[in-house]
């Protein structure tokens, strides 16, 4: 497939709040190598809710792995909120991560220990941030985990556990929330909440939100879809619909 370019032209990056230029990932070496990536572009504008979908072994998490700093990156650039961040040290992406970067993963990664409340105000607290209490009140009550908040999390549904991740994820106001099939464990009515809050973190809140998912219903929720083949963007779908989804994936895959 030939690779398409989601990458704004040269002048409008300040508008994007996160930016790939020509992404190369591989790993291993000599005749063993494996590349995930092969010169990804896109970038993401402030306030937008964007899915990366494509067939498995397409490198779409290595790709959101790698745009959050999560994963290193073989040649290339990553621009987050204007800082370029493949060559930060490993204390300063930490701090950046932490102060910057929301994250929502399939596993719901919550500590046992804490309730539900803890949970959400932990990222504050490890950067010594008091979190505001309206800004708190106010995703509380949008996720409906009012009256879960004293909750551990083997007392919560997977949705509820999702959902006190969510919170945790927003409650610092990143510049942008990475979400790596956060439906993945839930059924689908939980998923369905789920992605009607991230929906809704977009529309009246400018979250911005970049979500990998294997799910049509999903991507639907999101502003556009990147489309990913043998680690290159080879489609773009603005608006997409679960039959417009649906029917790039069947020619992906056919």
């Amino acid at each position: 497939m030939t690779q398409a370019s989601a990458a704004p032209p040269a002048g409008q990056v300040r508008d994007h709040v996160a930016v790939a230029s020509g992404l190369v990932k591989s790993y291993g070496t000599g005749d063993g190598a494996v590349t995930a990536l092969r010169g990804v572009s896109a970038a993401f504008p402030r306030g937008q809710f964007t899915a990366i979908m494509g067939p498995s072994g397409s490198g779409k998490s290595t790709f959101l792995h790698c745009l959050a700093g999560l994963d290193t990156v073989t040649s290339g650039s990553v621009l987050i909120g204007g800082v370029e961040i493949t060559g930060l040290s490993r204390t300063r992406l930490t701090r950046l991560r932490r102060d910057r970067l929301g994250f929502v993963f399939q596993s719901f990664n919550l500590l046992p220990m804490l309730t539900a409340e803890e949970n959400i105000r932990l990222t504050g607290r490890l950067g010594n941030r008091r979190a505001d209490r309206r800004w708190f009140d106010t995703i509380v009550d949008a996720l409906g985990l009012r009256d879960r908040l004293d909750h551990r999390p083997s007392e919560l549904s997977g949705g509820q556990q999702q959902r006190v991740a969510v919170a945790r994820a927003l409650l610092t106001r990143p510049e942008v929330l990475f979400a790596d099939e956060p439906t993945g464990n839930l059924d689908s009515r939980s998923g369905a909440e789920v992605l009607g809050f991230l929906r809704s973190a977009v529309d009246s809140y400018g979250q911005t939100v970049v979500m990998v998912t294997h799910d049509p219903a999903a991507a639907a929720h999101a502003d556009r879809v990147l489309f990913l083949a043998d680690g290159m963007i080879v489609h773009e779908l603005a608006g997409p619909t679960i039959d417009q989804v649906h029917a790039v994936m069947r020619r992906m895959e056919g």
